[in-house]
């Protein structure tokens, strides 16, 4: 197994590039204004990636809300996630753990969103600027005059991820 170092999660990589967060947090921005007649800061919207034994893309911490809901978390997160899969094409369903609303992205959501990123030649290349770090990845050369393992083969892969993870 890689080192989390080179762990890539695709579908974080899409929602932080396409910008699909700042879209759902302007959404759950309206639905608090539109559900409780009340404005909030954007960074009061606490988004999370869902954890993988619950069903979700993004989580939707609820607890800042309460004092305006003045409900309970439970209520507040049904009232929320209702409110956006009525209203919002970006969210296709929902469900909550105690005060954390799970939103499941619309898959052509995200069929829009692969569209668009296969339109764009230049998706996931940045121009190199003055103040651009730079990186130096070692890559192996094992001695081919002994036999190769898997500890050959592990090193060699290595260097590969790490370029494939800052070239994204």
């Amino acid at each position: 197994m890689l080192p989390s170092l080179f762990y890539c999660n695709f579908a974080d990589k899409i929602i932080k590039e396409m910008n699909l967060e700042e879209k759902l947090v302007q959404s759950v921005i309206k639905t608090i204004e539109s559900l409780y007649g009340q404005t909030v800061d954007a960074k009061a919207v606490q988004l999370q990636t869902t954890k993988k034994e619950f069903e979700g893309d993004l989580t939707l911490v609820v607890f800042p809300f309460l004092k305006i809901s003045k409900k309970t978390p439970e209520i507040t997160a049904n009232e929320i996630g209702d409110y956006l899969v009525k209203n919002e094409s970006i969210v296709e369903k929902f469900n909550v753990i105690k005060g954390f609303l799970n939103l499941s992205i619309a898959k052509n959501t995200w069929v829009s969103t692969l569209n668009a990123m296969l339109a764009d030649d230049q998706f996931g290349f940045k121009t190199a600027t003055a103040d651009s770090p730079l990186y130096m990845v070692e890559y192996s050369s094992p001695n081919t005059n002994k036999p190769l393992h898997l500890g050959h083969i592990r090193n060699n892969l290595q260097p590969q991820q790490a370029k494939k993870e800052i070239t994204w």
